[in-house]
């Protein structure tokens, strides 16, 4: 069983910064990417941003230069340090991970989701 917990979410006003938490915690034997997803009224869900194992990071073209996604593999938690909110990026955000378990279980896992609304 592995669990996500998120943190972070807020509001803000256009140009300004929020950074969001998600840490995992469980049976967890590795993990081999974490990541983040939005979804906004009406849209479906989309990828934003991930980090690999390796420290390899993937952002969706639509928040490259803005957000930048970190990793403390000692706490198995991730951050996205989102900077020049715009009203576009208003959204759920989900944190994503794909993990091996103790057990040798493949296990993709989502989080509660966390509300960032950024006003014009």
């Amino acid at each position: 069983h592995v669990q996500l917990v998120e943190s972070g979410g807020g509001l803000v006003q256009a140009g300004g910064s929020l950074r969001l938490s998600c840490a995992a915690s469980g049976s967890i034997f590795s993990i081999n990417a974490m990541g983040w997803y939005r979804q906004a009224p009406g849209n479906q869900r989309e990828f934003v941003a991930r980090i690999t194992s390796g420290g390899m990071t993937n952002y969706a073209d639509s928040v490259k230069g803005r957000f930048t996604l970190s990793r403390d593999n000692a706490k198995n938690t991730v951050y996205l340090q989102m900077n020049s909110l715009k009203p576009e990026d208003t959204a759920v955000y989900y944190c994503n991970t794909k993990t091996i378990t103790t057990s040798g279980r493949y296990l993709e896992v989502w989080g509660q989701g966390t509300l960032v609304t950024v006003s014009s």
